[in-house]
């Protein structure tokens, strides 16, 4: 029994032993706080500093000059330099001149009420250019500028205005020559060139008064040379048109009232007289023609003194040979002029120069020919290869009352013929 309880008694103080180590360690763990879910740990809060985006370092862009030769640069000066010096020597002598057209009206037959009938007539204005040719105040312009005006006034380039008259007109170059009251030492005249010593693309000047503008000046070159064109008056005796040879074609800008303005070499010399324009567009930018000075030359001291021009005149129209005609008419020659129509009563029709047969017409170039007429080749010894030859030739070297030795070919053997020119007619 002693024993049992002995062994109980050692039992219990191992437990207690036991128990002992942990009633140590107890306090401790009655020390440390109650034991709670950690928190969740919050992110760390950043703050995000705005900043800009950087630009691009601003370049500053040097002018450096330019890798042309200083030679080239000076040569480009020195055109710039002559172009101004031009245009003050000649601006001065450059007018403009303004028009006023009377025309028919209309008026109607019976009265509407409310209406007027209308006037009888009333006047339209217009505008051009023209350059001082002397210093007695003559003036040349194109005669389809003043062609039928009333009043006349000019516009020199200080600004002073006078009125002109118009003292003689060519309808057949387009020339004419207006005069006004001004003193000599007012009045700058132009210095005239060579028309026959131009060649294609040389240099160019125009001044005038395109639009109303004054002194617009405007540069390019002449495109061709030796251009006929039918810019004359129509004739009632010729049944057509005359045409002006020679014309100077060049790519300066002309516009409506450029008209009777001064075509300038690079002397400042006037080489042409600026006439018309052509633009198959409709647009006034187009091929520009002057009349050369070589034919102002001519007429205009005929105009000042006598207030026309007479011309020598063949009496002929005609075309120039094609293959086409050569081959139909069988010709022993490839070039010349086709006369085509003889006008009654004129100098070829008394010589007996024969026109083109009724009976024989053919399409050249979608234009009814008649065929089978004489044959110009040679006027006094100088060939002709086509019609512009023989009207050029006629202008530039005969005169009225004249004669001249036609070579023609007529049903194919080669002919002279002499014929005394007449003055073309005026109607």
């Amino acid at each position: 029994m002693r024993r049992d309880i002995r062994v109980f008694l050692l039992i219990g103080l191992l437990v207690l032993s036991l128990l002992g180590c942990n009633l140590l360690a107890l306090p401790r763990l009655l020390e440390q706080p109650t034991a709670t879910p950690a928190p969740t740990p919050q992110p760390e809060k950043v703050e995000v500093v705005a900043t800009p985006t950087p630009k691009p370092p601003k370049v500053e862009v040097a002018a450096t000059p330019t890798s042309l030769p200083p030679t080239v640069v000076l040569d480009a000066d020195v055109e710039e330099q002559l172009l101004i010096n031009i245009y003050k020597r000649v601006n001065p002598s450059v007018v403009n001149i303004r028009v006023a057209k009377r025309v028919k009206g209309f008026r109607f037959e019976f009265e509407i009420p409310g209406f007027p009938r209308g006037p009888e007539e009333f006047f339209i204005p217009g505008q051009g250019s023209g350059f001082v040719y002397d210093k007695e105040g003559h003036i040349v312009t194109n005669n389809h500028v003043v062609e039928g005006a009333e009043e006349i006034e000019v516009t020199f380039s200080d600004g002073t205005i006078v009125e002109a008259k118009v003292i003689g007109t060519d309808p057949d170059s387009d020339l004419a020559v207006l005069k006004v009251d001004l003193p000599p030492e007012r009045l700058q005249a132009v210095e005239l060139g060579d028309s026959d010593e131009l060649e294609v693309g040389q240099r160019v000047i125009a001044i005038g008064n395109p639009f109303g503008l004054n002194g617009t000046m405007t540069t390019g070159i002449i495109s061709a040379l030796g251009r006929t064109l039918p810019l004359g008056r129509i004739s009632t005796t010729v049944g057509g048109r005359f045409s002006i040879p020679e014309l100077i074609q060049t790519d300066a800008a002309i516009n409506p009232g450029n008209s009777g303005g001064p075509l300038l070499d690079s002397q400042g010399r006037v080489i042409g007289v600026n006439t018309a324009i052509t633009s198959p567009s409709g647009s006034f930018a187009g091929v520009g023609f002057a009349v050369p000075v070589n034919l102002v030359k001519r007429v205009v001291p005929e105009l000042i003194e006598k207030g026309h021009y007479a011309y020598p005149w063949l009496g002929i129209t005609g075309t120039t040979l094609v293959p086409r005609i050569v081959e139909e008419m069988d010709l022993p020659v490839e070039r010349g002029a086709l006369i085509v129509e003889v006008v009654e009563g004129s100098p070829a029709d008394r010589v007996g120069l024969r026109g083109g047969k009724r009976d024989w017409v053919v399409e050249v170039y979608g234009k009814p020919t008649a065929l089978g007429g004489d044959v110009i080749i040679a006027i006094d010894g100088v060939k002709v290869k086509s019609m512009e030859d023989l009207i050029v030739y006629l202008v530039k070297e005969t005169k009225v009352g004249q004669r001249v030795k036609l070579t023609i070919i007529r049903d194919g053997k080669e002919m002279r013929i002499e014929v005394k020119l007449a003055e073309r007619p005026r109607e």
